[in-house]
C-alpha cells in the first residue's frame, strides 16, 4: 500500500509504501500493481528486474534506452543507501531539462518512478550498496545512451564523494551533442 508519494517532475513520482514493524522486524509490499498504477495513472508492465551491488563513491549513469526501447523504470535501495537523479529529456515536457536528486536507503524505504524519456543516474553513499529496478522493456544495446554525469547545461549536484566511474561512463557525450528527439 502506497502511503505518501510526492510529483518531482512531469510524470516522475517519489513513494512510500506502508511498513509494518513489530519486535520481530517488519513486513511491506514493495510492489503492488493495482496501486502503483493508481498513483502514475496508467499501465505499466514491467517485465524484468535488475539488481546490481556497488562500493561508496560509485557512480552509474546517466543512461537511457532511445527510440522503440524506451525504459520506465522504479528504482529502490535494498541495502545501503544512494542519491539517485533522474532527468527528463522529452523535449514537449514542461519539465525538459530539469533534474531530481533522492536518497534511497534501506531505511527510508522510498522508491522512485522515472518514466519513459528520462536519464537516470545513482552514485553509491555507502559499500556494498544494492540498488533494486523494475523495467518495463527489454535492453538493448544498440538503443542504449547516455549523458556525461557532471554536464554543466544540466547542472546536477552530486554528493561530495571521490565518485568510482566506469570507462563507458566517463565517455558519455554532453546533452548538446545528442538529437534529443530520438530519445522517447
Amino acid at each position: 500500500m502506497i502511503l505518501n508519494h510526492k510529483v518531482v517532475l512531469t510524470d516522475a513520482f517519489i513513494f512510500s509504501v506502508k511498513i509494518l514493524e513489530d519486535k520481530r522486524g517488519y513486513f511491506f509490499e514493495s510492489y503492488n500493481q493495482r496501486d502503483f498504477e493508481l498513483l502514475v495513472g496508467k499501465r505499466v508492465n514491467f517485465i524484468q528486474d535488475n539488481q546490481s551491488i556497488s562500493s561508496r563513491g560509485t557512480l552509474r549513469g546517466l543512461h537511457f534506452q532511445s527510440g522503440n526501447s524506451a525504459q520506465s523504470k522504479l528504482v529502490r535501495v535494498i541495502k545501503g543507501s544512494a542519491y539517485d537523479v533522474a532527468v527528463d529529456l522529452r523535449p514537449n515536457s514542461p519539465t525538459f531539462k530539469q533534474w531530481h536528486g533522492v536518497e534511497l536507503s534501506e531505511n527510508n524505504n522510498l522508491q522512485f518512478f522515472i518514466p519513459r524519456g528520462f536519464a537516470h543516474a545513482f552514485v553509491a553513499l555507502e559499500d556494498s550498496t544494492i540498488f533494486q529496478y523494475k523495467v518495463d522493456n527489454y535492453y538493448s544495446s544498440v538503443d542504449d545512451a547516455g549523458v556525461i554525469w557532471n554536464d554543466e547545461e544540466l547542472g546536477i549536484t552530486w554528493p561530495e564523494l571521490k565518485l568510482q566511474l566506469s570507462e563507458k561512463d566517463k565517455n558519455l557525450p554532453k546533452l548538446n551533442q545528442l538529437n534529443i528527439n530520438t530519445i522517447s
